[in-house]
């Protein structure tokens, strides 16, 4: 008799650990739902804001190596040799002795957040020496918002 009470514990158990419920997961899922909403809400325009920053501080790192090669070459890069004068010696540079070994900018410096090549006109058509800018997220000139032309230039 004493094996038959035992025995009867282990079968309630059994009964009792069936497991979650579909409505249990139904309500986790929806929870689950609901911060991912309040988090894509909250976190996306943070990404569009950090890719205009980023924008913008890769512009002065970019004026800056231009300015570095000035002082060496005694000139900015012509509209010919463009940017590309800051990561390799151009082939057709009068004082290639005057170039700074391993260039003046490494790696992608000289592609915005949103993938396009960053934009350089010299003599520059708003004032400067030279007009270093991005077309924004649409890659397109002009824009507003995020759209909107970023580059070295006091906004218009």
């Amino acid at each position: 008799m004493s094996a038959e009470l035992k025995a009867k514990p282990s079968h309630i158990k059994r009964k009792r650990q069936r497991g979650i419920t579909l409505v249990e997961l139904l309500v986790v899922l929806a929870i689950l739902a609901m911060i991912s909403a309040i988090v894509v809400i909250n976190v996306l325009p943070e990404r569009d804001r950090a890719a205009v920053r980023k924008t913008q501080i890769d512009i002065g790192i970019i004026e800056t190596a231009l300015d570095q090669y000035r002082l060496d070459m005694l000139n900015y890069p012509s509209a010919d040799q463009g940017l590309e004068a800051l990561q390799s010696l151009p082939a057709d540079e009068r004082r290639a002795a005057n170039y700074r070994p391993g260039g003046y900018l490494k790696g992608a410096a000289l592609i915005d957040p949103w993938g396009n090549p960053y934009q350089y006109d010299v003599p520059g058509r708003r004032g400067g020496t030279f007009d270093l800018y991005s077309f924004g997220a649409d890659g397109q000139p002009g824009g507003e918002d995020l759209d909107a032309d970023i580059g070295n230039w006091i906004n218009e």
